[in-house]
């Protein structure tokens, strides 16, 4: 009986979580009804407290607040062969009038070598969650049963398994936070405000579970944290890019997209080896699609190859992008109620260091989310 009135209870916030989750704003949100915030190409003006490290590691108690990993990995076989994976694993937290949080959390393992995408996806409400609300100094701890990520300090670690697959893995950032939007803050107007910032650039360590084989793996990822008391909604989508180069530098792109599918913002966000942050005009930038692939599963049709080119007085660079995989969609209609596509991605291409006249060539991983895109 009590178990049954505290169902009926969260039922509500259930599904209040499935359309907080279709609308929210960048990174790495699988939404396929939202929009995301218009970014200036100026930081916005300071009238919420700043970004403090590490407080502001740990859960807030925001409307909104999620943590996301994605990254590639190498492992090497007993029979001396390179087996590469790309991983995502994302941990949602909702937090709404009196009701206990609820989580949801997203697992998926590019198994590039093999050619195959597996995912897995939760969600669990904690009545007896204690939310430290940004005041903590110990950093982060987000679990849901098997599934956890944790961290300080930019050195965190990550558990999660799912059928064929687990890891449990260390992360350690060689570069200082990026504070998009130059200060972290991002505003909605009437829709409130996020807090964002990442880092571009941690060496990952630790053990693979592929199919009952534990190996070794080594690689680099990715990691967004945003939080805040926001909820937008609308009928458009948005692709989002990160890119990590082998000369130490990272981009961070996305395009948000009405409902007709019209372009009306793009943000690019250029970290140089130094750490060094820059914003560069929307107008600078041109994706170009170099393909599309339709899901199996869903029907629906995503962009699939895009060449991206940056013309600005600070950079130049001409980038492809390539899926290590072409099916790499997630319908997490089973925690968040949406389908998305987040994939790993190749590339190659050139770029023009600030300052220099000379183009060098680059190579890089990173991941694409695409959201918006319906049948």
């Amino acid at each position: 009986m009590k178990r049954s009135m505290i169902r009926n209870t969260l039922l509500p916030l259930f599904a209040l979580l499935a359309l907080l989750l279709s609308a929210c704003s960048v990174p790495g949100v699988p939404a396929t009804s939202a929009e995301l915030p218009v970014v200036g190409a100026q930081p916005s003006a300071q009238q919420l407290p700043p970004i403090h490290f590490p407080q502001d590691e740990a859960p807030h108690k925001d409307l909104t607040e999620w943590w996301y990993y994605t990254g590639h990995l190498n492992a090497v076989t007993p029979d001396g062969q390179t087996h590469h994976y790309g991983f995502e694993l994302v941990f949602f937290q909702a937090l709404r009038s009196d009701y206990p949080p609820v989580y949801a959390a997203h697992f998926a393992i590019s198994d590039i070598t093999r050619g195959q995408f597996h995912y897995d996806q939760r969600r669990l409400t904690e009545p007896n969650a204690v939310v430290p609300n940004g005041t903590s100094t110990s950093g982060f701890s987000v679990a849901i049963n098997d599934w956890s990520a944790r961290g300080l300090n930019g050195h965190d670690h990550l558990q999660a398994s799912m059928d064929g697959y687990a890891f449990d893995i260390d992360l350690n950032a060689l570069k200082p936070p990026t504070l998009h939007n130059g200060n972290g803050l991002i505003t909605y107007g009437l829709g409130g405000f996020s807090y964002y910032y990442s880092r571009t650039s941690m060496a990952v360590a630790g053990t693979l579970l592929d199919h009952q084989q534990r190996v070794q793996v080594s690689g680099a990822a990715w990691m967004d944290h945003q939080w805040g008391n926001f909820l937008t909604l609308g009928g458009g989508g948005w692709d989002w890019f990160s890119i990590q180069l082998n000369n130490q530098t990272e981009m961070m792109l996305y395009i948000i997209r009405d409902a007709n599918g019209q372009a009306i913002s793009t943000y690019i966000g250029i970290i140089g080896p130094n750490a060094q942050d820059s914003q560069v005009p929307e107008s600078a930038l041109n994706v170009s699609v170099l393909d599309h692939w339709t899901s199996p599963t869903t029907g629906i049709t995503y962009p699939s190859g895009w060449r991206v080119e940056i013309n600005a007085p600070t950079i130049k660079a001409s980038l492809t992008l390539q899926p290590a995989l072409k099916n790499q969609e997630l319908v997490a209609t089973q925690s968040t109620g949406n389908t998305y596509w987040e994939g790993a991605v190749s590339i190659a291409g050139s770029i023009s260091p600030q300052g220099q006249n000379r183009e060098v060539a680059v190579q890089g991983e990173g991941y694409v989310e695409l959201t918006g895109y319906h049948k």
